[in-house]
């Protein structure tokens, strides 16, 4: 199978190796990329010969959240959802498009591996954050200005899971950013490397845990994340999935998004962001 925005590829026979391929935008996520990652994903989880995945993106960040250039494509499985109205449609959409391609990830029988450089923000983060092990390059920093534009953070609340709670709210209340070091020290990258060896070092841990008989690989990955389960993980982000959308229908929510209309129209994706962030920089 071919794709416009993923590159696919196996190494050793046994590894596969997804690559976000919108590095123009940093791979800012439109559907049509979420589409084709969860494609290759499934496609990878069914090849028998794969025993790791590792996602990746190319150019200079592994993703910086979801696309709001406006000028992303529509989903091409479900191209309806993009005219649904009010708090239903937005529900199908996020719940379509963000959670089950995310929680796809999570639940793959297989290990995967997020390979991140770069900026990993909002989104970007999410879907790292559903691989089990993140290598990151010294140059990677991690993020989330969500709250910044008024909804209650990403689809999934995979922060306090992370980082913690305390952390989780300084971060997600300021949408200050951490660096790969720091983010490591918390617990929510499992190694930090020179950028130069960050695809050396991926592959290393790939190719150990391809040793491993991938049968236990598989139990005990289903085994934590049931634990993760128990601990009240799954209905934590089915509750946060409320919240966020209650967040997108408020006043404050309305308004805003009538001043992000305003700044796209004088300058952009550059003048929006500019308005976003200028008073945070400075505080």
């Amino acid at each position: 199978m071919s794709w416009s925005t993923i590159l696919y590829e196996k190494i050793d026979g046994n590894i596969a190796r997804i690559v976000l391929n919108r590095p123009e935008t940093h791979n800012a996520q439109d559907y049509l990329l979420i589409e084709e990652m969860d494609e290759a994903m499934k496609q990878a989880e069914e090849d028998p010969e794969v025993k790791v995945i590792i996602l990746a993106g190319a150019g200079p960040s592994f993703s910086s959240g979801h696309d709001m250039s406006g000028r992303g494509k529509p989903s091409p499985q479900r191209p309806e959802l993009s005219q649904l109205p009010g708090l239903e449609g937005s529900l199908a959409r996020e719940q379509y498009i963000y959670i089950d391609k995310c929680l796809v990830i999570r639940n793959l029988t297989k290990p995967t591996i997020a390979q991140v450089q770069g900026h990993c923000l909002a989104a970007g983060w999410m879907v790292a954050a559903m691989c089990d092990i993140i290598v990151a390059s010294e140059d990677a920093d991690f993020g989330d200005p969500v709250l910044r534009m008024t909804p209650a953070a990403v689809e999934i609340l995979f922060h306090p899971w992370e980082v913690g709670a305390r952390k989780a709210k300084e971060l997600l209340w300021t949408g200050d950013r951490i660096t790969a070091m720091e983010a490591w020290r918390l617990g929510a990258v499992n190694k930090v490397v020179p950028r130069e060896k960050l695809e050396e070092e991926t592959l290393r841990i790939a190719r150990k845990i391809a040793l491993t008989p991938n049968v236990t690989v598989s139990l005990t990955k289903r085994s934590i994340n049931r634990t993760l389960d128990i601990m009240g993980q799954a209905d934590a982000w089915d509750y946060h999935m409320l919240i966020h959308q209650m967040s997108h229908h408020t006043e404050q929510a309305r308004a805003y998004r009538e001043e992000r209309r305003k700044a796209m129209e004088r300058g952009g994706l550059r003048e929006f962001l500019k308005m976003r962030d200028e008073a945070y920089s400075k505080a």
